[in-house]
């Protein structure tokens, strides 16, 4: 699977949701996730769980022109405390992010607002791209919806999360 992804501090939560749903973002949601990344030697490797289930998630991040296209497989788990013990024994814990997630949604884009624990407010917005669609599509509308939430391209984050902190 791929996504194209826009990452932005939030300095105010509440009127990026009024504009997002004035946009036709539709509310979905606020769920708890507990994301475990675990040591490896190529891409990311996350353990995220919430209240209605966890995944076991790889992927890869390639940066281009203030935008992430990010390749990624996902594994829904059964039993996650089992999983995070045998990983971070077997590999060892790179980070811990716990965030509470407001998810919209409008078609295949999805905006996050995201209150992460010691870091503070952002959005993330990702464009889940169909089998053999052109990500430059993507990147068109997702600068579109930046631009209507009024972020500007040099306040675009290029890490995850525990990696502000670095």
């Amino acid at each position: 699977m791929r996504n194209v992804e826009a990452k932005f501090p939030l300095p105010d939560v509440a009127a990026a949701r009024q504009s997002a749903e004035a946009l036709g973002f539709e509310y979905i949601g606020t769920i708890l996730q507990y994301d475990t990344f675990f040591v490896v030697s190529n891409g990311k490797l996350k353990l995220r769980e919430q209240p209605d289930g966890a995944w076991l998630i790889h992927y890869r991040r390639h940066h281009e022109k203030g935008f992430e296209l990010s390749n990624y497989e996902i594994v829904a788990v059964s039993e996650p405390f089992k999983l995070r013990e045998l990983l971070s024994a077997a590999l060892g814990v790179l980070a811990e992010v716990r965030k509470r997630r407001t998810l919209l949604q409008r078609a295949n884009v999805r905006l996050h607002l995201d209150r992460v624990d010691s870091h503070g407010a952002f959005g993330e917005i990702e464009a889940v791209l169909d089998e053999g669609e052109d990500p430059a599509n993507c990147r068109t509308e997702i600068a579109a919806i930046l631009a209507a939430l009024q972020i500007p391209s040099e306040q675009l984050i290029d890490v995850s999360y525990f990696e502000l902190a670095r």
